[in-house]
């Protein structure tokens, strides 16, 4: 005769197995856990570590380029402006990781001012107009009279217009044309908004990859022999920083009829 229990016991044994199998992901999902903070942490201290040496290098070879330590040749102060120019963008690349890792650790904070974006906007120009002149583009800005102004962190805003100009430049070729377009935004539950647009007659963004653009470390073109490099990071930070402001940054774009950056701010004090 067949014991009373003898039909629960493989329930009861594939009950067990079941917890087993559940502390066994909750083990590996610590693990992981505890990876991406050491992960973020190494990021965090080889960022750091990095720019000090950079920071050398550059005062260095502006010493020697400036003839300060000597006469230097056409030809010298021509490599001591590569190794500069080189340096410079290592460091902007090591300051990208940085911001990066304090973004993925939470640690990232807003420091508020009240500014105008068409200050901010002929800022950002300005920096940039040597490079545009060199690759013979031309830039239109077109500001909506009459905006409000903003309390917002002016160097995380200033950040996200400088790296949506860069990239329409790098990915326009020569004589082609790059504009940033500022105009009241769309009504929000938390009030007025003010869009800010970056656009350009580039190369354009294959729709498929509009949402792989704003990940970290993500690359259309993540092959060795890609022409445009850089670490991944520009527009996920842009999207960190809109977001933590508490707007919305957004692409509009297909192959081969440039693109079309957009993001929203929330106009007037923060609440």
């Amino acid at each position: 005769m067949a014991h009373p229990y003898a039909h629960k016991l493989p329930l009861e044994e594939r009950l067990a197995a079941l917890q087993e199998q559940n502390l066994q992901l909750a083990r590996e999902l610590s693990e992981l856990r505890n990876q991406e903070a050491l992960k973020t942490q190494f990021l965090s201290n080889i960022s750091h570590d990095l720019r000090t040496p950079l920071t050398a290098v550059i005062t260095h070879a502006e010493i020697l380029r400036d003839g300060m330590l000597g006469a230097v040749n056409d030809r010298q102060r021509e490599s001591l402006s590569g190794i500069i120019s080189g340096s410079r963008q290592l460091l902007d690349m090591v300051g990208e990781i940085l911001t990066y890792a304090r973004g993925a650790a939470n640690q990232l904070t807003l420091t508020y001012s009240t500014f105008t974006i068409d200050a901010l906007i002929e800022q950002v120009c300005t920096v940039n107009e040597p490079l545009i002149a060199k690759k013979g583009q031309t830039l239109s800005v077109d500001i909506e009279a009459g905006l409000p102004s903003l309390s917002a962190d002016r160097e995380q805003i200033a950040h996200v217009l400088a790296n949506l100009l860069s990239n329409a430049i790098e990915f326009t070729p020569t004589g082609g044309r790059v504009w940033i377009n500022a105009s009241n935004g769309p009504l929000t539950e938390r009030g007025s908004t003010i869009l800010v647009e970056v656009g350009d007659t580039g190369i354009g963004i294959a729709p498929e990859h509009h949402d792989l653009i704003f990940r970290e470390f993500a690359q259309v073109d993540a092959s060795a022999s890609r022409s445009h490099h850089g670490t991944g990071l520009g527009l996920a930070i842009a999207r960190k920083f809109v977001d933590l402001h508490g707007g919305n940054i957004w692409v509009e774009s297909a192959l081969g009829q440039g693109s079309r950056f957009y993001f929203t701010l929330p106009a007037g004090s923060p609440t």
